[in-house]
């Protein structure tokens, strides 16, 4: 369990009995012993990544929590994002991403726009798309955003991984103030983003938990707590 000074000056957004504050598909979201559950099970399926939603939005805060993953999970902690219209449930916006086989956590992933900010173990810093690009997917390649320029290496990505534990808890901590974008997993910085494009970026959304589509997984979060700043 957290330790104290973990939560110290935060605030619980869930109060581990009940998804009251949030708003989510009963059929993939639901409590259990504490614990946030989102779960895919065998037979089920999904058209488009589903998520939990914080029905209060943030802008610059801090966010702290616990999360466990199964092997073959795909999850991620959504924040200043927008809904998607059409999609139940449906988010776009950065993202704190969490896969079960700890390639992609603590990326910085944004959801149905620019897609790739920063791998894991880099410093970036991000620029808009050039005026005479007509679309977002137009300016991504390999699932990355053209306009992402690396400022730092924070560490080599696989031993940055080995920090984060499989089928375990971690902890996870997401610093984000103005176009400053910190993920932390374990107390190690894992990405961060400096999000110079005024076209694109996001000063103020909403806060979710995904389940993504694919394969059957599970993903658990507890100790959910916000700062706002």
């Amino acid at each position: 369990m957290t330790d104290p000074m973990f939560v110290a000056d935060f605030e619980p957004i869930f109060d581990g009995k009940t998804l009251n504050g949030w708003e989510g598909d009963p059929e993939f979201w639901s409590v259990e012993d504490g614990m946030i559950v989102g779960e895919m099970a065998e037979g089920q399926t999904l058209e488009a990544n589903t998520f939990l939603i914080y029905n209060e939005p943030v802008a610059d805060f801090e966010l702290k929590a616990e999360f466990r993953i199964s092997e073959r999970g795909n999850s991620g902690i959504q924040y200043r994002s927008d809904w998607v219209e059409g999609v139940p449930f449906g988010l776009r916006g950065y993202q704190a991403d969490i896969d079960g086989n700890n390639t992609y956590t603590g990326q910085n992933y944004e959801e149905r726009k620019r897609t790739t900010l920063a791998y894991r173990g880099q410093k970036t810093s991000i620029s808009s798309q050039p005026d005479d690009v007509a679309t977002l997917r137009d300016y991504v390649e390999r699932n990355a955003w053209k306009g992402l320029k690396v400022e730092s290496e924070l560490g080599d990505r696989a031993e940055l991984g080995s920090k984060i534990k499989k089928q375990d808890w971690n902890e996870i901590h997401l610093v984000i103030k103005g176009n400053i974008l910190q993920h932390y997993v374990n107390g190690i910085l894992m990405s961060e983003v400096i999000d110079l494009d005024e076209k694109n970026q996001s000063l103020e959304g909403l806060l979710g938990f995904q389940v993504h589509r694919g394969p059957p997984m599970r993903v658990e979060f507890r100790e959910v707590m916000l700062k706002k700043l």
